[in-house]
């Protein structure tokens, strides 16, 4: 049987998309509806999850990002701090955990990966802490010699919302992602499924 991972926050699922690949069975999380969310998915608090932590083998937390984002574009004092509640809740589990955050999140990161160590037309850092930490060095370097796409920002056209930075078709933004079922919003917010496939791999380490 494949193990089970619990995917907290999760958003549209770039990140369950790679751990599914890596060879674990997702359950999502979000407050909000994710219809297009590719696996099993319940729509309630991350925080309060409706599950016992421990029926899982691994779990995966993305908290939102906006109050730790070095953008001028958007007021952080506005958002939440919800990372260190976060931690909290995965360390109590008692079982093998990951969090994802952006670069500036008050982290102890094991190490940051970017899309252009995959081949992937983004360069999007993200940081991630893990327990146990066996990832600690990796073979991947950065390559920001090669063009990229940027997939940023907010939809088109909302009112009260900052338009996305570069003018990509939604098809562009799917390629350089490496997701092809998100739209426009879903993508911005989203982590390409190769970080995760690459964690989930050794993840499996830890599960075992």
């Amino acid at each position: 049987m494949r193990p089970r991972l619990l995917d907290l926050f999760c958003g549209a699922g770039g990140a369950a998309m790679g751990y599914s690949r890596a060879g674990f069975d997702i359950v999502g999380v979000d407050c909000k509806p994710q219809p297009r969310y590719p696996f099993a998915f319940v729509q309630a608090d991350a925080l309060r999850p409706p599950f016992r932590l421990d029926d899982f083998d691994a779990i995966h937390a993305s908290p939102p990002c906006q109050r730790y984002m070095r953008s001028g574009l958007i007021d952080r004092e506005t958002y939440p701090d919800l990372l260190p509640v976060t931690r909290t809740l995965l360390q109590a589990s008692g079982r093998p955990w990951v969090i994802e955050n952006v670069p500036g999140a008050p982290m102890a990161p094991n190490f940051t990966l970017c899309g252009s160590m995959f081949g992937l037309a983004i360069r999007r850092h993200r940081l991630f802490e893990m327990w146990p930490a066996v990832l600690i060095l990796h073979p991947y370097t950065c390559d920001h010699s090669q063009p990229i796409t940027g997939v940023y920002g907010h939809s088109r056209g909302r009112a009260g919302a900052y338009h996305t930075m570069l003018p990509d078709s939604t098809a562009q933004w799917r390629r350089a992602m490496a997701i092809e079922w998100m739209q426009d919003d879903e993508l911005t917010q989203a982590i390409p499924p190769a970080y995760t496939e690459f964690i989930g791999r050794q993840l499996l380490e830890a599960v075992a």
